[in-house]
C-alpha cells in the first residue's frame, strides 16, 4: 500500500484534535496537565509540525485516556508521518505539499486553462515552459527531473483510481516549444487517454464563458480523508483549501467545466486531428 507522510501527518493531527474534544478538554487544560506551552497543542492540531514525535503522541493518548487500539493506531501514524517522501530530495525546486498530497490521492480532478497538466506533460514540453520563465539550464534540468518523478504515481502498481484532466483548447493551441514538441505532447495525451485510470477532455473555445474562467482547478480526493483543493498562485504562494464549503464550491465548478467540455471520445478525435495538423507543420 502506497502512503504519503504528508497525508498521515494531516490524519494524525485531525485524530488528536478529535480525541481532545471527545475528552471534553481545552487545549490550555491539556497543556497545563502535560507541562507544555499551549501553542504546542495548537501546532499539533493545526498540522504545523514537521516530524511528529512518537513520545508526544503517546503522552497525549495517555491524557485523553485513549484505548490501546487507538494509541497503537496513532503511534503507527506518527511513525509513518516521520518517513521521508521522495520529494524531499527535490526541495530546492519542489515544495513538499503537492507531491505529498498527490501520493495518496485516489482521484485527481484537474482543469487547466493555459498549460497541459503537469502530470501529463512530456519532458520537452516541460523544458519549453521552464525556459519561458527565464530559468537557467541547470535549474531547468532539476525541475524536469522533479516533475517526472511526480508522474511516477501514474505508473506505479496502484496508481490513482482516476486522473481526470480537462484541458482548455487555448492551452493546446499554444505552440509551446514549436510544432515538434507539441506533436509529441499531443501524441502523449492520446496514449495516456487509453489507460483505464486516465480521462482527458478538451474544453473548446466555442463554449464561450464557462465556470473555469477563474483559473485552474485541482481537486484531490482520498479514500479515508477529506478532499483538498489545490490553488496555484505564482505571486502569493499556493493555497490548499480543506473546508467543506470551499471543496464543495470547487467541485461544483469542476463538474460544470467537465460537462461543458467535449466528451472523452470527441476529445480523442480532436487530439487526433490536432496531431495530424502538427505533423504537417513539421514537414
Amino acid at each position: 500500500m502506497t502512503y504519503s507522510p504528508t497525508i498521515r501527518r494531516k490524519r494524525l493531527s485531525a485524530a488528536l484534535r478529535q480525541l481532545r474534544r471527545d475528552a471534553g478538554m481545552t487545549a490550555d487544560e491539556v497543556a497545563r496537565k502535560i507541562g507544555w506551552n499551549p501553542s504546542k497543542i495548537s501546532r499539533i492540531e493545526s498540522n504545523e509540525w514537521r516530524l511528529p514525535r512518537v513520545a508526544d503522541v503517546e503522552r497525549l493518548c495517555e491524557v485523553y485516556q485513549a484505548s490501546e487500539q487507538t494509541r497503537d493506531a496513532l503511534v503507527t501514524l506518527a511513525r509513518q508521518a516521520r518517513q521521508r517522501g521522495w520529494w524531499e530530495q527535490y526541495k530546492d525546486v519542489l515544495g513538499d505539499a503537492l507531491p505529498g498530497l498527490e501520493a495518496e490521492a485516489t482521484r485527481i480532478l484537474t482543469y487547466q486553462p493555459l498549460l497541459v497538466p503537469g502530470l501529463l506533460q512530456t519532458p520537452d514540453y516541460m523544458r519549453a515552459v521552464y525556459r519561458a520563465g527565464l530559468v537557467d539550464e541547470a535549474e531547468i534540468d532539476r525541475r524536469v527531473q522533479a516533475r517526472m518523478a511526480r508522474q511516477r504515481i501514474l505508473d506505479r502498481e496502484h496508481p490513482p483510481l482516476v486522473l481526470w484532466a480537462v484541458i482548455d483548447e487555448a492551452a493546446l493551441r499554444k505552440p509551446v516549444g514549436g510544432p515538434a514538441v507539441m506533436a509529441d505532447q499531443v501524441h502523449h495525451l492520446l496514449e495516456v487517454s487509453h489507460r483505464p485510470t486516465i480521462r482527458v477532455q478538451v474544453l473548446p473555445d466555442a463554449v464561450g464563458a464557462h465556470a473555469g474562467m477563474g483559473g485552474p482547478i485541482v481537486i484531490l480526493e482520498y479514500e479515508a480523508d477529506p478532499s483538498i483543493v489545490y490553488v496555484e498562485h505564482a505571486g502569493t504562494g499556493d493555497l490548499y483549501l480543506e473546508s467543506p464549503e470551499d471543496v464543495a464550491g470547487y467541485t461544483v465548478r469542476y463538474a460544470s467545466v467537465r460537462a461543458a467540455a467535449l466528451s472523452v471520445p470527441d476529445s480523442i478525435a480532436y487530439l487526433q486531428r490536432m496531431l495530424e495538423q502538427l505533423k504537417g507543420k513539421e514537414l
